[in-house]
């Protein structure tokens, strides 16, 4: 069965420097377990290829029921001397947050 992130979670991110930190939050354990197993530094890597140039650390926060990323070489320079868009990274927890992935039922 495939489910949006965004069913099961909610996510924050921003900048720090030249990197993106995105946060996931799980609604309950259960959805904890799901994105612990499926949400791998190299399927965070992979749905933001294009954007994330750097390499992609993963820290577990289980006592928050939450996944946190750093995408590092992703905004371009950091907000003060970057020409992206987002240059804070903003709006990167929401582009992760509609990923589908792939349950078992």
């Amino acid at each position: 069965m495939k489910i949006k992130l965004k069913d099961i979670a909610h996510g924050r991110s921003g900048d720090k420097g030249d990197a993106a930190n995105v946060g996931i939050i799980a609604y309950d354990r259960k959805g904890f377990e799901i994105i612990r197993k499926h949400l791998t530094k190299d399927v965070v890597k992979k749905h933001f290829e294009g954007i994330c140039l750097g390499e992609v650390d993963r820290y577990e926060l289980p006592n928050l029921k939450a996944l946190n990323f750093v995408l590092h070489n992703t905004l371009g320079g950091g907000g003060t001397v970057s020409l992206k868009l987002d240059a804070q990274g903003k709006t990167l927890a929401a582009a992760l947050l509609r990923m589908e992935i792939e349950i078992e039922d």
